[in-house]
């Protein structure tokens, strides 16, 4: 009698597992991935940069891809444009002011399959110390594969678009011909290459 008890409280102990628990962990290689963005610069061109510094963890349920999960955070004083005056700048208060906000984050809340493989990550993203809800287009996760050391790999591309003054950076700096010198909408593009955690 206390064995069936004991198998039914396992049971249901087991069915109430929250489903990231049947995920697996991949860690987001820094040395292989990307986080850039690009935008409007005097309206004639647009500038691109990317953050050097950053970690994450993507939790992925193959069975249930919906059920997947995906936190990063990103070191804001690492932003790089190759021009250092230009990125002092970024990181002062006139845009990410680092002193104060020194991280951006981004946390899923749903997965949603958008056919062929792709997906639409919903996530809360966090800039400036201000949090907006974002969708990033996902594409499909490659298979895994095996490099030289025995660890496994995998990768994905992801986008998306954000106004920065929704985030508090409201800077810029009307052109004598009319518009300003800094775009509002954001381009952001992830490279992504992952690699699987390893039990202990």
């Amino acid at each position: 009698m206390r064995k069936n008890i004991t198998r039914a409280m396992l049971t249901v102990a087991i069915m109430a597992l929250p489903s990231f628990a049947l995920a697996t962990p991949w860690n987001i290689d820094t040395d292989h991935s990307n986080i850039g963005f690009s935008v409007s610069h005097l309206m004639v061109s647009h500038v691109k940069g990317n953050f050097n510094k950053y970690t994450g963890v993507v939790d992925i349920n193959d069975k249930d891809i919906t059920k997947s999960n995906v936190n990063v955070t990103i070191d804001a004083a690492s932003i790089n444009t190759n021009v250092q005056k230009r990125d002092e700048h970024l990181r002062s208060a006139d845009f990410f002011d680092v002193a104060k906000y020194p991280s951006l984050t981004f946390s899923s809340k749903k997965w949603t399959k958008a056919g062929n493989g792709a997906l639409k990550v919903t996530g809360d993203l966090t800039i400036h110390g201000i949090t907006r809800t974002v969708v990033l287009n996902v594409a499909p996760f490659s298979k895994e594969s095996k490099d030289p050391w025995g660890n496994l790999r995998r990768g994905t591309s992801a986008s998306t678009t954000i106004n920065r003054k929704d985030f508090g950076l409201v800077w810029n700096q009307a052109l004598e011909t009319g518009g300003v010198a800094v775009g509002e909408e954001v381009n952001i593009s992830l490279e992504v290459e992952l690699v699987k955690l390893q039990p202990k």
